[in-house]
Parts: structure tokens; sequence; C-alpha cells
């Protein structure tokens, strides 16, 4: 089994915070231009060799805002790919995502690219992110990066806004030849804070109807910061708590996050800093940082989730329950499981002990 104690499933880079669009739920609350003191193309550079430290084939995704604001992206990508890592880019879908600069991310090395589609339609998905031509921009930019043999992989964020989308979504996820689709819940920080999540009992409905998707679709289904998902589909295929081999990826646990200027989080939605790493190194604060330590011993949960017999396959989302109310062992407020034996008395004694 993977050992998340000693390396990320997923590492993310948020190479700025510029951007163009201003899309709803967007936690950078990000502007169109770039941050003075972004890490440099050395101290990138210098990034991805620990990064390489992980092992062969770290996955390193390199997010923003939008990536392409960087003119040095290429160079980056180039780099770490010629280091052994398996570069991925989240990029924004605006008339900057042309052809050329696909083909030229191509022949740098990059192996995957995630485009962000949060309605079936121009007129829903350019509404949810603020600029018109987004849709049209992002579907042309999918199949460049199809033509070119870059992985595709479409985002989708589900909100009370777009959680009505999901099934247009889908079918477009599978015309454009995606190999995954990424379905995010919505965690509320940034601009997402004024967003209406869906209810805790209509997530795990959108869960089971994805499940279901899963079974049948040409492309693999997963989630962002809804773990229950594995709870879920446990639960859809009759296997009991623990039967599953493979824990959750959760913040801190198998997944961690550099930001712009070089702060290192369990997450970009758990803002939480474990040190910087203009200042320490990458590979130790991982796997010695006392939050990323807690945070990968579960018995360290609380509230529902603390009693879960699902625990180890879920979690819950502990940047949402950071995000709800300020501690990331909390339970997680979207789901709406309750543990065998479990009663509300239950967490408030925890609180008054």
């Amino acid at each position: 089994m993977f050992d998340t104690s000693e390396r990320p499933l997923v590492l993310i880079w948020e190479v700025t915070q510029a951007c163009d669009l201003a899309c709803d739920h967007c936690r950078a609350d990000a502007e169109p231009g770039r941050h003075p003191d972004e890490l440099s193309t050395r101290e990138g550079k210098a990034l991805l060799d620990e990064a390489r430290e992980f092992g062969r084939g770290q996955l390193v995704v390199l997010s923003g805002g939008d990536p392409l604001k960087r003119p040095d992206l290429t160079e980056l990508v180039d780099y770490g790919t010629d280091s052994g890592l398996r570069m991925s880019l989240t990029p924004s879908g605006t008339a900057s995502l042309t052809r050329e600069r696909i083909e030229r991310l191509s022949d740098a090395g990059l192996s995957r690219m995630a485009l962000s589609v949060d309605g079936g339609t121009a007129e829903a998905h350019d509404g949810f992110r603020g600029e018109a031509g987004s849709f049209s921009d992002t579907v042309r930019a999918a199949l460049d990066a199809d033509r070119t043999g870059i992985g595709l992989q479409v985002n989708t964020t589900v909100c009370a806004e777009t959680v009505d989308e999901l099934p247009a979504i889908r079918d477009l996820v599978a015309a454009l030849g995606a190999d995954r689709w990424s379905v995010f819940f919505l965690v509320p920080v940034g601009r997402g804070r004024l967003l209406d999540p869906v209810s805790p009992e209509r997530a795990d409905r959108v869960m089971a109807w994805l499940h279901d998707v899963q079974e049948e679709a040409s492309f693999a289904v997963k989630t962002t910061e809804a773990p229950q998902f594995r709870r879920v589909s446990a639960q859809r295929e009759g296997a009991e708590p623990g039967e599953s081999n493979r824990p959750s990826v959760l913040a801190g646990d198998g997944f961690a996050f550099v930001s712009h200027v070089g702060e290192m989080y369990p997450s970009g939605f758990l803002p939480e800093s474990a040190g910087n790493v203009r200042e320490s190194s990458l590979v130790d604060r991982y796997r010695d940082a006392p939050l990323f330590e807690r945070l990968r011993d579960r018995s360290n949960l609380t509230g529902k989730c603390g009693a879960c017999e699902f625990r180890e396959q879920c979690g819950g989302s502990r940047s949402r329950a950071y995000a709800r109310s300020g501690d990331p062992f909390a339970s997680d407020p979207l789901c709406p499981y309750v543990p065998a034996g479990w009663s509300e008395n239950d967490g408030e004694n925890a609180a008054a002990d």
C-alpha cells in the first residue's frame, strides 16, 4: 500500500494567483496581476528538485490562479519532466490557452491537463465563471489537448448553483474524450464563501449517482473534498466498513499544497502553514510537521467523524471542517451519515471534556 506518511500522492504548487477570470467559487480570490513575491524560476526549480526526493514519478500539479500567467511555465514543466516527475496542469479556460501553447506544453512533457467545466452549456458555465467565451475556450483547449496526446481531466464544482448541470456535464466529459472526471464539492473559502453548498442529504444522493456513473462511463470518476464518496460507494456495493484496502486521500495525508509565495499547507482549502519552502525542506515539512502528522492519524478526529466506522475509508473533508469550525479535526458538515450508536450528546460531552 502507498505510504502517505512518506510521500503525497498529489503535490500541488500554486505557481501564481493571477487570473483573468472572476469565478464565483475561487479559493484564491484571484486577480489579474501577479504577486511580486511569487517563487522565482530558480526557486521553483529548487522546489521541483525537492519534490523529486519523494521518489521518481511523483505527481506535481501546477495550479493557480491561472498558471499560464507565468512566462516560465513551459520551462518549469520541461524541468520537472526531465527530473522524473509527472507534471500536470490546471489552466484557466481563456483565449490565452491556445493550441500553440498546448503543443509547447506537450513537447515539454506535460502528462495531464485538468480543465474546469461547471455547466453543460455556454450560458451556465460562463455565468459561473464570470467570463463570456470561457466555455468555448475550454472545449477548444480540451480538444487540442486530446490531439496532442495530453491526458485530459475535467474538473467540476458542485454547489447549489451547479448541481443540476451534472448530467449534462457528464455527457460533455464523455464527448470530449476525457479519461477522468474530478468532482469537487464546494469548500466555503475565498469567493466560495458567497455560494450555497448542496445539503448533506443531496450530497449523498449526488455521490450515489456518481457511483453509478463510474460503473458505466468510459472515464474514471473521483471526488475532491468529498471523501464520503468512498463510504457511499461501499454502502451501495454492500461492503462492510474497513473492507477497502485504500484509504481516502485527505489534506496532509497523501496531499500537500505549496502556495505562490512558498507557504506549505495540508491543502489549498486548509490554510494552516507548516512552514515556508524558502526556509525549510518540502520533504521534511510533509513528513514531520506536527499538523501533517496529526492529520495522518485518524484517531485524532472528533465528533461524528471520530466515531464513524468508515473513518479509515473516508475520514471526512478536513478542509471543510476547518472552514466551518476552525478545527481541522472536527466533523465534516457535508456528511449526513450517523455512525452506529452515535448521538448528538456524544459530541456535546466531548466538547465539554
